[in-house]
């Protein structure tokens, strides 16, 4: 028997349980067979260009992470001077307590310490964040 030239050539290959998953999953979605899809992909990472598109895939991702870090950042910078300017309000305002005053006075913090956790909760949980009120820089 004369083999032709343009026959594709059978491959036998032994995939991971979870990777045969994904195919058969990626080759139902897209109405293609198991076949297909895995000559796709070896034809793409054997390409001249693969190394390229694998760089362009990186770099996107490093965009995107440094995007993230920026903004991480900045909302960084956000609270610590709100900290800064809470703390500094606050130990302007505040007179030092006689030491008779100071057990009651330290009942009292714990109190307004439980309702600031509390306050706090409720701002997390429904928001809007500070960061969503304050404007973007870029």
């Amino acid at each position: 028997m004369i083999e032709r030239p343009d026959k594709k050539k059978r491959l036998s290959v032994y995939l991971d349980p979870d990777l045969m998953r994904r195919l058969a999953d990626f080759a139902d979605r897209r109405q293609q067979s198991r076949s297909l899809i895995a000559e796709a992909a070896i034809a793409s990472f054997l390409s001249p260009d693969a190394d390229e598109r694998q760089e362009a895939a990186i770099v996107k991702r490093l965009d995107r992470i440094d995007r993230n870090v920026q903004r991480l950042e900045r909302d960084l910078n956000i609270v610590n001077e709100a900290f800064a300017i809470f703390i500094r309000a606050w130990l302007t305002s505040i007179a030092p307590l006689p030491d008779a005053a100071q057990v009651a006075a330290r009942a009292k913090g714990g109190e307004r310490y439980d309702k600031f956790l509390e306050a706090l909760g409720r701002r997390l949980a429904r928001g809007p964040s500070l960061r969503q009120e304050v404007p973007n820089d870029g």
